[in-house]
């Protein structure tokens, strides 16, 4: 099939490329020259394990191409995947101007019937929106239906190749079939495709990522409590997590989640609600994540009293999880900025976030090259993202660059009791610590 995919940010570029590497013909749209230019080198501006390779691939193979020309891509293709942002505005609604401005951009572009279909993150009812968007741009007919993705940062390569489902919502069954075979080869292990209304497939997405934020803040609640009642949250975790109704996935008790998802979704969805119906639930989830995100520099002041101007720190992890590059919302920076207003320094690693950092502090903390190369000088190490390459490392080495041989883990990676036994003082979430 021919398809175009509006949008190479994370959604677009990921879906674009995994659909070409099924044999379709796929063109990339953005309107963004510089980035097209980085994609037609074969250079991929995000970090993703497995992605770049596919795009150089396939595009040596010409059935993924990038261009600015939108008016063209909409020509020649059957299907046009809508895959651009939708920032949260200050409200903490999603903004849709550039869903709106991209279905206006393809109704005037279209020469005859095309299947547009959303695959950004949208408020129920986006879909109708769009119908009405491109009835004012066009007499072309069309179809719109809503296909979400449920793509995890860091494995998105593999979600979207071997999907745990597909869902397609929309009106038009002969384009929901359409759909459904461009999918079928994703699915040969016999996975589903759900068929349902658009209504219903855009709330889908937004549903899941709710669920699993709530599984995070609840385990992080449970945390709180271990902590109070000098109980240990990783034996909590693991009685819980053999409950077939709770399972062991999404369980982890850290400093919070972040990235592109999880706190717009979540604010989405309240700001969705208005004024209809209260969500105390999810406005809880929020909040505990939140406070989450404070709760290591809680533990340091506690631990260097309130004065922290003359102290450096090191920061191990900067990304909001690993297997990724991306620093939206990531706890990280909650966590520098609080020690920065302290009048502290920071020395930061991250494997794949550096230059995600610069754009966010600037000049305002150190960057090293290697991880060890931050605890020169330090009073503590921080560990802000589970990265497996700091699962294991030289704790004697660690020991000997700090002032002071102190950890301070937001992400429960160490034992404490073999810290406690290499004379650490060790600061975890929810578990026995000093």
């Amino acid at each position: 099939m021919n398809l175009a995919v509006i949008g190479t940010g994370y959604v677009g570029l990921v879906a674009g490329t995994c659909l070409a590497e099924t044999g379709n013909d796929v063109v990339c749209v953005d309107i963004d020259e510089e980035k097209i230019v980085q994609l037609k080198s074969g250079k991929v501006p995000i970090y993703e394990p497995g992605l770049e390779e596919m795009v150089r691939r396939n595009a040596e193979d010409q059935r993924l191409s990038f261009t600015t020309d939108l008016p063209s891509a909409v020509k020649k293709s059957e299907i046009i995947f809508i895959a651009v942002g939708t920032p949260q505005s200050a409200t903490g609604h999603a903004n849709l101007s550039y869903v709106e401005a991209t279905a206006r951009a393809i109704g005037k572009a279209m020469s005859g019937f095309k299947i547009i279909v959303t695959k950004s993150t949208v408020p129920v009812g986006t879909a109708d929106l769009i119908k009405g968007w491109l009835s004012e741009e066009t007499r072309q007919p069309f179809a719109v239906a809503s296909n979400p993705e449920f793509m995890k940062e860091g494995a998105a390569v593999e979600d979207f190749m071997k999907p745990d489902r597909v869902v397609l919502g929309g009106d038009n069954a002969d384009a929901l079939e359409t759909l459904k075979e461009l999918y079928e080869p994703f699915l040969r292990t016999g996975n589903p495709i759900l068929v349902m209304d658009s209504r219903s497939a855009e709330m889908s997405k937004y549903a899941a990522n709710a669920m699993l934020a709530t599984k995070i803040s609840f385990i992080n609640e449970i945390a709180c409590l271990c902590e109070a009642m000098h109980a240990d949250v990783s034996e909590v975790r693991r009685a819980i997590s053999l409950d077939r109704r709770i399972g062991p996935h999404f369980i982890f008790p850290g400093v919070g989640y972040g990235g592109s998802c999880f706190p717009k979704d979540i604010r989405a969805m309240i700001s969705m609600a208005g004024d209809m119906r209260a969500m105390p639930l999810l406005t809880a989830v929020e909040q505990v994540n939140e406070r989450q995100k404070a709760l290591l520099f809680e533990k340091i002041k506690r631990h260097f009293g309130d004065d922290l101007s003359r102290l450096t720190f090191a920061i191990w992890g900067l990304a909001f999880k690993p297997r990724t590059d991306d620093m939206r919302d990531a706890p990280a920076i909650v966590v520098i900025n609080a020690l920065l207003e302290a009048g502290s320094r920071v020395q930061a690693f991250d494997p794949e976030a550096m230059e995600e950092a610069r754009k966010i502090f600037g000049d305002r903390i150190q960057y090293t090259h290697q991880n060890y190369d931050a605890l020169h000088g330090a009073a503590a190490l921080l560990i802000l993202t589970e990265w497996n390459e700091f699962r294991r490392p030289d704790f004697l080495r660690i020991k000997g660059l700090l002032k002071q041989p102190v950890i301070f883990d937001g992400r429960n990676i160490f034992d404490p009791a073999d810290l406690r036994k290499l004379g650490f003082t060790y600061y975890s979430i929810g578990r026995h610590d000093v």
